[in-house]
């Protein structure tokens, strides 16, 4: 049987056991490294992407395994404080077992600068990853080659980061293990994300992408393109997607036929697409190479 037909019978077994455990040690290292991923890119699909919910269903599988432990990391912060002089310093963690932070060496070519970043276990950070602290990267992500994960920034359970994105400080990238079916966030290629940005509920920015800083972007947001004169949906068949150069910003509309609108003059928050990417906005975006 393959790693997935063994997850899929088992996950469906409440008793744990030993084949359980061995299935899952087996898919973690497979995140670890790449070779295995939530989501992947599938040119058959109309979206572009393929989503493996079997790989979803063993994430879970490990939290269910996972008992909690002490994570704790011993040091000598207060070691030089007269009032606790003596004491080492402990930063207290306790978590499911199954899960600890990535074990990682200078092998692996990723800046991890100090601060207090964290990337747990399962997840996937290729080569020349720029993480700034504290960032957070949850298990199941995928982040590639050339990537700034800025300070604050959160890469959520099973999101997928492509090449050379920039993840703007404060950033939130939502994650996804249930419904198990769900599309992950996916952010493709050569995106800019802006700071405090958030994007969620399995939408896909497409490559070359750009959001604009406080662009918040849902599965349930109404995305207004003014160049095509077009609004982007998610539906039942498919995720919302930001299409491939789009620079988007944050905007309003106004709220019709109602006392809210008319009386108070209120609108509501909705991301609009006010321009497609050019050699401008390249020329912009190009800075952010040189703090790689």
């Amino acid at each position: 049987m393959t790693l997935a037909e063994r997850i899929e019978s088992l996950f469906e077994q409440s008793t744990p056991t030993s084949e359980h455990e061995a299935a899952f040690a087996e898919l973690q290292a497979a995140l670890n490294a790449g070779t295995v991923r939530a989501a992947e890119p599938d040119a058959v699909s109309p979206n572009g992407w393929r989503v493996n919910a079997w790989v979803k269903k063993g994430v879970l599988l490990g939290f269910r395994l996972g008992k909690i432990a002490d994570m704790s990391v011993e040091g000598s912060i207060l070691a030089n404080s007269s009032r606790f002089a003596g004491q080492a310093g402990r930063l207290s963690f306790f978590d499911k077992d199954t899960y600890p932070i990535k074990p990682m060496t200078t092998a692996n070519g990723v800046r991890i600068v100090p601060g207090g970043s964290s990337i747990r276990s399962g997840a996937y950070v290729a080569p020349g990853v720029t993480c700034m602290p504290p960032m957070y990267i949850n298990t199941g992500a995928y982040v590639d080659e050339g990537t700034m994960v800025d300070s604050h920034a959160l890469v959520g359970s099973c999101a997928q980061i492509g090449k050379r994105v920039h993840l703007s400080a404060a950033a939130q990238i939502g994650g996804v293990l249930e419904p198990i079916g769900a599309m992950p966030v996916i952010i493709e290629d050569d995106v800019m994300i802006g700071g405090n940005c958030g994007v969620y509920e399995g939408t896909i920015v497409k490559r070359r992408a750009v959001l604009g800083a406080g662009t918040i972007i849902t599965g349930s947001t109404p995305l207004y393109d003014i160049v095509h004169g077009i609004i982007h949906h998610k539906r039942p068949d498919h995720p919302l997607i930001v299409p491939e150069g789009a620079v988007v910003v944050p905007g309003s509309r106004a709220i019709k036929n109602s006392a809210a609108g008319s009386d108070w003059n209120l609108s509501l928050y909705t991301p609009v697409i006010v321009k497609y990417r050019d050699d401008k906005t390249d020329l912009g975006t190009k800075l952010e190479e040189l703090l790689r």
